[in-house]
């Protein structure tokens, strides 16, 4: 009954042109789900402690996900996302990119709302509206309170037979740090709170092809207008060694030029990434590396947009023009010793040869300490907490060390 009184007010602009039976499909196929973040980040700089900056916050957020509702062959659906937070203390005075920063403070509280309509034709989807991507050219971030989404529109067909084909275009960003969409700017720190020069919008085009069950390949092309275009070319390959063990590798090329007028300046980068992941029971071993090449650094999107499809990725991020960067990660699961639910990574990165503000050769190197535990049974079944530690030091700027500790529990309706 809950989930119908839900989703009642989606379903009544199309409730009386299909049969009872699409409207039973819309409603007991959604998904609809409460997620509660309690969500603390303490970012601490070694030689300047007047820069630290971190907050503790609650967040709530309601994920409904429609069933489909068949009108003469299109399927129709539509999705909301409600998001709310607020702050439980604020630990330094100075803006840290998990709440809105205003007057000298962060804000007590701020929300945002998204919908998105979708319509699908056997196995091609369009959905219009707010937009949770997850691609090698442009990706939503979940990495603190609030997620980082989007607005436009996202076509994906998976009718031809091994392949999935995307087209989109993207005109806003919501920002984790933000209650409100905004145009796309290039990321250009320290001045990430200016409005800097905007693009009309992103057009994104791309292509999997699974070749073997084992090997798969990729393209894929944006153009954040006026600002930057970017190339991406990717194979995996991933197998079973033996019984109790995986393989999984990647190779991965991204190319990045100025796209038209030019508002961020010349753009001349070309990213390398090689990696490769063995899981043998509880035991995960992980290298990676990476190679940045041209005379730019590697460009991501205003609102601290992340870009997991390089191997490595972290705090110092490892983009800076020419520089090459190695990272190694073991986790173990530590259900094998009969603590089910509970699990750890420990990842090194450390990057050389990088081209800093006007200085060369530099070097940078970063720790990730991350434990997480989901309690597998009983009431609180499903209630996960998660702690990360950060220490990341750099040859041209202060180093830092950065703590975070995150509690989220998920009610299914």
């Amino acid at each position: 009954m809950r989930r119908q009184t839900l989703w009642i007010a989606l379903l009544a602009a199309t409730a009386t042109l299909g049969t009872t039976a699409s409207y039973a499909d819309f409603i007991d196929d959604s998904q609809v789900q409460l997620k509660l973040r309690n969500f603390y980040l303490d970012r601490q700089y070694d030689d300047l402690p007047q820069n630290n900056w971190g907050s503790w916050s609650q967040g709530i957020t309601l994920d409904a996900k429609s069933g489909y509702y068949d009108l003469g062959g299109v399927q129709i659906g539509a999705d909301l996302l409600a998001q709310y937070a607020f702050k439980l203390k604020q630990l330094h005075d100075n803006p840290d990119w998990v709440l809105p920063y205003k007057d000298g403070k962060l804000k007590d509280q701020f929300g945002k709302v998204g919908a998105t309509l979708k319509a699908k034709v056997s196995q091609t989807e369009l959905k219009v509206g707010e937009l949770l991507p997850v691609s090698p050219v442009l990706v939503f971030d979940p990495s603190r309170q609030l997620l980082t989404t989007y607005s436009g529109a996202w076509l994906e067909s998976k009718d031809v037979k091994n392949t999935k084909l995307t087209l989109a275009y993207v005109n806003r960003i919501n920002n984790r740090y933000d209650d409100s969409f905004e145009k796309l700017t290039k990321f250009n720190p320290p001045r990430e709170y200016d409005n800097g020069p905007a693009a009309d919008g992103m057009w994104i085009a791309g292509i999997d092809y699974q070749f073997t069950k084992e090997l798969g390949a990729s393209y894929w092309f944006a153009n954040v207008e006026d600002i930057y275009k970017q190339n991406y070319v990717g194979v995996n390959y991933n197998t079973n060694l033996a019984e109790n063990t995986k393989l999984m590798s990647y190779a991965r090329y991204f190319d990045n030029s100025a796209s038209a007028n030019d508002l961020y300046g010349r753009i001349d980068n070309q990213a390398v990434s090689l990696s490769a992941k063995v899981v043998h029971g509880a035991h995960t071993v992980a290298l990676g590396y990476q190679q940045m090449m041209g005379d730019s650094a590697f460009p991501t999107l205003g609102g601290w947009v992340p870009q997991p499809y390089l191997v490595n990725w972290g705090v110092a991020t490892f983009t800076n023009a020419k520089e090459k960067s190695w990272g190694f990660t073991y986790g173990y699961d530590f259900s094998e010793l009969g603590a089910k639910g509970l699990n750890s990574t420990v990842t090194y990165f450390t990057g050389y040869d990088a081209e800093v503000a006007n200085l060369k050769d530099q070097k940078s190197d970063e720790w990730n300490v991350v434990i997480n535990y989901t309690i597998p049974e009983g009431q609180l079944k499903g209630l996960g907490i998660q702690g990360m530690y950060i220490d990341a030091n750099y040859d041209w700027k202060t180093d830092l060390k950065e703590y975070r500790i995150a509690t989220t529990y998920t009610y299914k309706f």
